[in-house]
């Protein structure tokens, strides 16, 4: 929607300069707009040719359009950005040093024929990813029961193929001669939506259940990966620590999946861990901390790694804008959008029982597309040399419900609300139904168009080689 949008916009344009009404509509080509004030004598000028080329659509598709507009000569401004752009990554990882990238380079990339894009190798990927989600919504779509163990074997098989997918995708890149900021764009858009969904693996496989517990784990994965990104794009370089998501993470999550197979379930993590690994019941170890299950262990080593990364991202911007004489202050309320989605969601979930202990699946992909659009987002400003991103549509709809649903709680509460328009039960469940198709609409336009656009833009395609790097010719060319 949004390059027709334009289209149909840029067509105003060039009649407004045919009629000689070039004042407020300056545009040095149809790609790229230098000046453009459309706001200006927008209800006199504008809604009418509108109304005239689209037969009267409504005002919300005209300010929709406007709004789509705005975001493609926004881009276009700055497309000029990505001719400058250079991957910068560091990564401290020792298992990723002396492990991985040895097995990846010696073996795993001669697999992949030159002729295999690099985006395709990322996509593939994430498509084993997709198929355990598939199984999980057919075996355990509540999250909550033992599946055979062939399924725990599947999911560790996935994701170890995601892992190293998205691993060798940069080599492939690079012996293809194919690096680019649109590789970093697909790489990072592909990681942000698999973070949501590897969640509802793990507490499948630890039997969470539709809960908080899944809640608490989705919160954590999702902050790790919007720090990890808000650092980068005030440090210019990816940086993974000793201990990292995408490396000790994801070889952590292989390793607990093949250990519920050979268990034979996850029923096996419900368990004290104290008692199942022998240590005795001493008199110093409360109750409480002794009878606490392998699951909930989980949850304090992972709050432990959280605030690690969390605070060494920190330090890292801080550091790093200091560095170039800019005030640190500004980059840390990057933090705030996250912390304001995640006000929502917990009041919106505390609000809707019905959603968290019986629907929360779909909430979870909703709450995972939220993230991942605002990572999108950061990652589009880094690569283009845009300002920082601090708003996030998606959080409208999410907003509404808990304000619709507070109504009858403070009513009920402190006796002054107001009524709930959606009402309760199965209208609140079709709510987050249409939240949900909002969030796949919303993310889906923004990943189309910034894609085409920066494919139109360097002239490259998406999932295939469009130019082939020919040594012979490269050699001639610079001779």
């Amino acid at each position: 929607m949004g390059i027709r949008s334009c289209e149909k916009w840029i067509g105003f344009i060039s009649w407004k300069m045919k009629e000689g009404y070039s004042t407020n509509y300056q545009v040095k080509n149809m790609k790229k707009c230098q000046t453009l004030d459309l706001m200006k004598h927008m209800h006199v000028q504008v809604l009418p040719f509108f109304n005239r080329q689209t037969g009267g659509d409504s005002l919300i598709d005209f300010l929709v359009d406007f709004y789509f507009l705005t975001i493609y000569l926004f881009m276009r401004e700055a497309l000029p950005g990505l001719k400058k752009y250079k991957y910068s990554g560091v990564d401290h990882s020792l298992l990723s040093r002396y492990v991985l990238k040895p097995f990846y380079t010696n073996f795993v990339i001669k697999c992949f024929p030159m002729s295999m894009a690099p985006n395709l190798i990322t996509l593939t990927g994430f498509s084993f990813v997709v198929i355990n989600i598939l199984t999980l919504l057919w075996y355990n779509p509540t999250l909550d029961v033992d599946c055979p163990p062939w399924v725990y074997v599947s999911w560790a098989v996935g994701l170890f193929l995601y892992q190293t997918f998205d691993a060798v995708d940069g080599t492939q890149a690079r012996r293809t001669h194919q690096s680019g900021p649109l590789g970093e764009l697909f790489d990072h858009g592909v990681d942000a939506v698999n973070t949501s969904l590897e969640c509802l693996i793990f507490a499948a496989s630890q039997n969470l259940g539709m809960g908080w517990k899944t809640v608490m784990v989705l919160f954590a994965s999702l902050l790790t990966f919007y720090v990890q990104t808000w650092d980068e794009y005030h440090t210019k370089t990816l940086t993974l620590g000793l201990i990292s998501g995408p490396v000790e993470g994801i070889v952590i999550l292989i390793t607990v999946y093949t250990f519920t197979a050979i268990k034979g379930g996850a029923s096996f993590w419900a368990q004290s861990m104290f008692r199942t690994v022998g240590i005795p019941h001493y008199a110093f170890i409360p109750d409480y901390i002794y009878e606490l299950p392998f699951n909930e262990w989980y949850m304090v080593q992972g709050s432990i790694v959280l605030v690690l990364n969390t605070v060494q991202s920190s330090i890292n911007v801080i550091r790093a804008r200091r560095t170039r004489g800019d005030r640190s202050r500004g980059a840390l309320l990057g933090l705030i959008p996250f912390f304001f989605t995640w006000t929502l969601i917990p009041a919106y979930l505390y609000l809707n029982p019905e959603i968290l202990y019986n629907h929360l699946v779909p909430f979870v992909f909703f709450a995972g597309l939220v993230n991942a659009y605002s990572v999108g987002q950061m990652i589009t400003a880094h690569l283009v040399k845009l300002p920082f991103p601090y708003t996030n549509v998606l959080n409208l709809p999410l907003a509404y419900g808990v304000f619709d649903s507070a109504g009858p709680f403070l009513k009920e509460t402190f006796g002054l609300g107001w009524p709930s328009a959606l009402g309760g039960g199965v209208y609140q469940v079709a709510y987050l139904f249409c939240m949900l198709g909002v969030a796949v609409g919303v993310y889906g336009s923004f990943v189309v168009d910034v894609i085409v656009t920066i494919c139109d833009y360097l002239d490259i395609w998406c999932l295939t080689i469009k130019h082939p790097w020919n040594e012979e010719e490269e050699a001639k060319k610079a001779n």
